[in-house]
């Protein structure tokens, strides 16, 4: 490490994981970089995390951010795990690539992880580099953030680095890092390595460890493996639930990508669908669709019954009231999931109270999208300018239609619908725009910032990381940001992600 940095430079870690048995992981310092220099520091994630007062943006902190300078108190570690990638299972993963320095307790009380992606070769990076190409590392940073500014739960990037490498791809690209901030990286497969190999004292270890850092509400419950269970399983239902209401589409819902702690980690081929279609996909080698936008609850659901696999042994002594119970929870899924996605859908058509008749006006709205290629965002957006009486704000809506009077049966019911609600549109327009936003990390704009900065040029990146930050504040010198890709520019629109 660089004997420059010695101990003028430390940040109060705790690292309650590396605590645990050395099964969980293997101890290795991240590799040196050998020009390392910042393109982005997150200094509103850094003053959450009590850390406002620290040099963070010195040459010290740099070499940190890109492994050149390990704390003292820190004790780096790459994570083992296993998980099911597109349906198959692959025994031993973890952090091919990724160190985590350990974990930072902030003002707030939350315990945070801090952890450098494209760190270098780990035991775990089957012949990988273990590095970070540039693109990717915006991409992260820029999508993180406008979930955060979305209010979706979601690990998030502390900074972003050049490290000065050419890393080799298809072609050479800048080599970069970025420093990811999670309130843990405990995935669905960390638990199913040890379930697959029948070492049931690390699973239970894994458990009460999860217990304790995330929900320690369950801890003195009778049952408290299943009311493990039931609090991963009911975030991870809210979790999707909301990239549902914004189109988010992750791309990779293999096990080891699903968190325990419900934030949404490891962005790679995501994206915010333009046009709606349900059966969208991004992911450049999903090819039978198994991410398809429309598939991510039941993938949750899924994923969901391999956790449960893994922990039903130490459920309970027996194992056909431990199955018993376990399948109750798996199946209470769809109901937890429609409970967190049918009110945020309320909320996005301007509804306060619930209806029996709400779900199928919501149903009805995206088969109006679909068939008349609506933009998902601005549809949802477009809405609020209507007025409860016909004639009121509706050119804005009619312009996302192909045919506008294919909406006019549709819009009466919804019309009717508010009827019942005590709310005048001003108000009720001002609360639709709260729960639809204008400005979300359009794919194209994404590409456009990762382009520009391949060239060194930051100012894209930027831009857009200003316009996501207030994603339903409409500002007239950002315009440019709101529309999805239009004619003459159809090379603008990104078919896939990698």
């Amino acid at each position: 490490m660089s004997a420059s940095s010695s101990a003028a430079l430390d940040l109060p870690f705790d690292n309650s994981y590396a605590q645990l048995p050395e099964q969980f992981y293997v101890r290795l310092p991240p590799t040196e970089m050998p020009s390392p220099t910042l393109i982005r520091f997150n200094n509103a994630l850094a003053t959450e995390m009590g850390l406002g007062d620290i040099e963070l943006e010195s040459p010290q902190a740099i070499e940190m951010f890109t492994g050149s300078f390990v704390p003292a108190s820190s004790d780096p570690i790459a994570m083992v795990y296993a998980g099911h990638q597109f349906g198959g299972y692959a025994p031993r993963l973890g952090d091919g690539r990724a160190i985590l320095l350990g974990e930072i307790v902030g003002p707030d009380g939350v315990r945070r992880d801090v952890q450098l992606k494209g760190a270098g070769r780990t035991p775990f990076s089957r012949g990988g580099d273990g590095r970070a190409v540039l693109g990717p590392v915006l991409r992260e940073y820029i999508v993180s953030e406008g979930m955060r500014a979305l209010g979706i739960p979601t690990t998030r990037a502390l900074a972003a680095t050049l490290t000065g490498e050419r890393v080799a791809r298809e072609q050479l690209f800048p080599g970069a890092m970025l420093t990811r901030v999670s309130r843990s990286h405990v995935r669905i497969g960390t638990f199913q390595y040890f379930a697959a190999q029948g070492d049931l004292a690390s699973v239970k270890q894994l458990a009460d460890y999860v217990i304790e850092r995330h929900y320690p509400e369950v801890k003195d419950t009778r049952f408290p493996y299943d009311a493990l269970i039931e609090a991963v399983m009911e975030a991870q239902a809210e979790l999707v639930a909301q990239w549902m209401q914004v189109g988010f589409i992750h791309g990779v819902m293999n096990t080891d990508n699903m968190q325990v702690a419900g934030e949404t980690i490891d962005y790679g081929p995501c994206a915010f669908m333009d046009t709606y279609d349900p059966t969208t996909v991004y992911s450049s080698i999903d090819r039978m669709g198994r991410y398809a936008y429309v598939n991510q609850p039941h993938i949750a659901q899924w994923n969901l019954a391999w956790l449960i696999r893994s922990v039903l042994p130490i459920m309970d002594e027996n194992e056909e009231a431990a199955v018993e119970r376990a399948q109750a929870i798996l199946d209470s899924f769809p109901q937890r999931y429609e409970a967190a996605f049918i009110p945020g859908m309320r909320n996005k058509l301007g509804l306060r109270s619930a209806a029996a008749d709400d779900r199928e006006l919501v149903q009805d709205f995206h088969t109006l999208m679909h068939e008349q290629k609506a933009d998902f965002t601005l549809a949802f957006r477009a809405l609020s300018s209507l007025g409860k009486t016909a004639g009121s704000g509706d050119e804005r809506f009619a312009e996302q239609l192909e045919d506008p009077a294919a909406a006019d049966e549709w819009i009466a019911r919804w019309r009717e619908r508010l009827a019942r609600e005590n709310l005048d549109d001003d108000t009720r327009s001002a609360a639709m725009r709260a729960a639809n936003p204008l400005y979300i990390p359009r794919n194209h704009l994404v590409e456009e910032a990762i382009q520009h900065g391949l060239g060194n040029d930051f100012a894209a990146f930027e831009t857009l990381l200003k316009a996501i930050a207030e994603p339903f504040d409409e500002r007239p010198h950002l315009e440019r940001l709101g529309p999805p890709p239009r004619p003459p520019e159809p090379d603008e629109v990104v078919q896939a992600t990698f």
